[in-house]
C-alpha cells in the first residue's frame, strides 16, 4: 500500500444490502445481544455487524426461565436505548411470544409499532414455513426481517428443551424447506441456532441470503452469541458459547472492593470529595 492509499473502510451505517454483500464477499459477520445503551455503544464501537435485542431479555435481564414471558411492552425500552446508542452496527430486535403468531396483520401491527417507537432496522421472528406469510407481510410492508429456524426457543415446550434439531433425515428435509420458505418470503438474513455443523453448511451454502450460526458450527456467514455468554458474565454458559472474558468475577471483585471500602471509611477519600 502506498503512502497516498487509504485503507478500505467499512460501511459508515450497515444496511440490508451490506450484508448481501458480505456473503457475496464471503466476510463473516459478528453479531451479539445488546440490551441497553451502555454496552450497545461498546459494542458498535468495538465493529460489530449487528446488534440483536433479543427475547433473551427476559432470561438475562428479567430473571425469567424462559424466554416465553416477554411482552412487545419489555423489548422497546431496551431497543430504543440500543438504536439510540448505535452508531454502525444493524440493529435487530425480537418480536416476542405471542405478538405474531396469531397471522401477518398480528405481525405486522407489532412490528410497526417497534420500528416506530425504537428506530430499529430490522426484526426477527421464529419459525420457517409456518411463519413464511408474517414475512412476506412486513417484507411487503418495508420492514426488513431476519428468520430464526433450528432451535426456537419460544417454542422450546414443543421442542423438549434447548435441543439440537436438524438431526435425521426427516429433520434436515425440513429444515432445509424451512429455509428455502423463509428466503422466498423476503427475509434478509436467518439465524441457524443449535444445527449440526453439515446440516448449517448445507443450508448456507444454498442460501442466498446470510446465515447466522448459534451453536451451528462456522460454516455459517455469521455468528451471534448472548453477550454475557461471551463475556463470562455468568457461573455457566452453553456448550457453544466461547467466554472471552471473565467479567462477571471481575464486577463480583470490584463490588466487593466497593463494599470493604465503605464499611472501613476509604472511601471516600480526599480524592473524591469536594472543598467548600
Amino acid at each position: 500500500m502506498s503512502a497516498h492509499t487509504s485503507p478500505v473502510q467499512g460501511p459508515k451505517r450497515v444496511r440490508v444490502h451490506h450484508l448481501a454483500e458480505a456473503k457475496a464477499r464471503g466476510e463473516k459477520l459478528a453479531m451479539l445481544t445488546a440490551y441497553d445503551a451502555v454496552t450497545a455503544a461498546i459494542f458498535d464501537a468495538a465493529g460489530m455487524d449487528v446488534l440483536l435485542v433479543g427475547d433473551s431479555i427476559g432470561n438475562v435481564m428479567h430473571g425469567h426461565a424462559t424466554t416465553i414471558p416477554v411482552t412487545v411492552d419489555d423489548m422497546i425500552p431496551a431497543a430504543r436505548a440500543v438504536a439510540r446508542a448505535t452508531k454502525r452496527a444493524f440493529v435487530v430486535i425480537d418480536l416476542p411470544f405471542g405478538s405474531y403468531e396469531a397471522g401477518p396483520q398480528q405481525a405486522l401491527e407489532t412490528a410497526v409499532r417497534i420500528f416506530k417507537e425504537t428506530g430499529a432496522d430490522a426484526v426477527k421472528l421464529e419459525g420457517g414455513v409456518r411463519s413464511a406469510p408474517q414475512i412476506r407481510a412486513l417484507t411487503d410492508a418495508g420492514i426488513p426481517v431476519v428468520a430464526h429456524l433450528g432451535y426456537t426457543p419460544q417454542s422450546e415446550n414443543l421442542l423438549g428443551g434447548p435441543r439440537v434439531q436438524g438431526r435425521g433425515d426427516a429433520a434436515v428435509e425440513g429444515l432445509a424447506a424451512d429455509a428455502r420458505a423463509v428466503e422466498d418470503a423476503g427475509a434478509v438474513a436467518v439465524v441457524l441456532e443449535m444445527v449440526p455443523v453439515d446440516v448449517a453448511a448445507r443450508i448456507t451454502e444454498a442460501a442466498r441470503i446470510p446465515t447466522i450460526g448459534i451453536g451451528a458450527g462456522p460454516h455459517c456467514d455469521g455468528q451471534v452469541l448472548v453477550w454475557t455468554d461471551m463475556a463470562g458474565m455468568t457461573a455457566w454458559s452453553p456448550r457453544f458459547a466461547r467466554r472471552y472474558a471473565e467479567l462477571g468475577a471481575a464486577l463480583q471483585q470490584a463490588a466487593q472492593d466497593y463494599v470493604a471500602e465503605v464499611k472501613d471509611s476509604s472511601f471516600p477519600d480526599e480524592e473524591h470529595s469536594f472543598d467548600k
